[in-house]
C-alpha cells in the first residue's frame, strides 16, 4: 500500500498525459493529497495530486505556469504572497485580497478563494445565529475569508482579535467591525480561530487562541485549523458542550470546490463525505 493506493494500480494510471495538481503550504499534510487522489481514482480521472512546501513561492508559482500544472491549492503563509504572481484575480479572491486556489488555463493563472464559501456554508449548515457576538482571531489570508463570510452571514457584533494592529484594524474597518489586540475580559458567544494556533507541528500546537474563560463562556467554537482534527480549541468546546465546527469540515468543503475548478466535475455530497473520511483514515 502507498498512501491508501496499491502501487500496481497507481503505476499504470500515471502517464505522459496525466494532469498534475499540487498544494503549496508552509506545513503540508496528507489530507488534500488523499482527498483529491481518492476522487480522481473513483471518478476515473487522469489526474494526480501532490503536496509541496516551497522555500521560494515565486519560483513555485512560475513552475505552475512553466510545467503546465493544472492547479494549486494555496495555504498559509502564501495566500497573500501569491497575489502579484497570478494573472487574473476572480471576485472570490479579489474581494478579500486572499488566494487559496490557482487554476492554470493554458498558461494564464486564475486565482480564486474557496475558503470563503466553505466557511459561509458551515455557518449556515450549523444554524449559527447571526445575532450572536463574535470574535475572530487572526488578520491573515484565512482570517480575511472568515470575516467576509461572517459579514455575509449577517453578524454585526464582531471583534477582530489580532496582534498586528495595522492588519487587524484594516480588516475590521473593511467590514465595519472593531479590532482589539486581545479579548481581555470580554466573552463573545461565538469564537472563530483563523490563526495557526493549535496546528500540529507548530510552535503553538498545544495552545488555545482565546483565553480559557472566554472558551468556557462561549456557545459556539469554530476552528479553521484542520490538523489535528481535534485541536485544543475544539476539544475544549466539546468538553463544555458547545456547538463546534472543525477545520476538517472546512477543508473538505473548500477542497470539493477546488476539485470542480480543476476538473470541471462536481463531486456529489456522498463522494465528498467518503473522500474526506478516506483523507483522515
Amino acid at each position: 500500500m502507498c498512501d491508501g493506493f496499491r502501487l500496481e494500480v497507481m503505476a499504470p494510471r500515471i502517464n505522459k498525459d496525466t494532469r498534475l495538481c499540487i498544494s503549496l503550504s508552509g506545513r503540508p499534510s496528507n489530507i488534500g493529497t488523499r482527498f483529491h487522489n481518492y476522487l480522481y481514482d473513483e471518478l476515473g480521472l487522469d489526474y494526480v495530486y501532490k503536496a509541496f512546501a516551497p522555500t521560494d513561492i515565486e519560483a513555485a508559482v512560475t513552475g505552475i505556469r512553466g510545467l503546465g500544472i493544472r492547479g494549486a491549492g494555496v495555504s498559509m503563509p502564501f495566500k497573500e504572497k501569491v497575489i502579484p504572481l497570478v494573472d487574473v484575480m476572480h471576485e472570490s479572491a479579489r474581494a478579500i485580497d486572499s488566494v487559496n486556489t490557482i487554476v492554470n488555463e493554458d498558461g494564464v493563472l486564475h486565482a480564486y478563494n474557496t475558503d470563503f464559501q466553505a466557511v459561509l456554508d458551515l455557518l449556515r449548515d450549523h444554524g449559527v445565529d447571526p445575532a450572536l457576538s463574535v470574535a475572530v482571531a487572526g488578520s491573515g489570508g484565512m482570517a480575511k475569508a472568515v470575516v467576509a463570510a461572517v459579514r455575509e452571514h449577517g453578524f454585526t457584533d464582531v471583534t477582530v482579535v489580532a496582534r498586528n494592529e495595522a492588519a487587524g484594524t484594516a480588516l475590521a474597518d473593511r467590514y465595519g467591525y472593531v479590532w482589539r489586540a486581545g479579548l481581555g475580559d470580554s466573552s463573545p458567544a461565538a469564537l472563530i480561530n483563523a490563526t495557526p494556533i493549535g496546528m500540529a507541528g507548530g510552535p503553538d500546537a498545544d495552545a488555545l487562541p482565546f483565553p480559557s474563560a472566554a472558551v468556557e463562556a462561549a456557545t459556539v467554537v469554530f476552528d479553521v485549523v484542520a490538523m489535528p482534527p481535534e485541536t485544543p480549541l475544539i476539544r475544549a468546546g466539546r468538553a463544555h458542550g458547545h456547538t463546534v465546527i472543525t477545520g476538517a469540515e472546512v477543508i473538505a468543503l473548500q477542497a470539493a470546490l477546488q476539485f470542480a475548478l480543476y476538473t470541471g466535475v462536481t463531486p456529489t455530497p456522498d463522494q465528498v463525505r467518503r473522500a474526506s473520511e478516506f483523507s483522515r483514515s
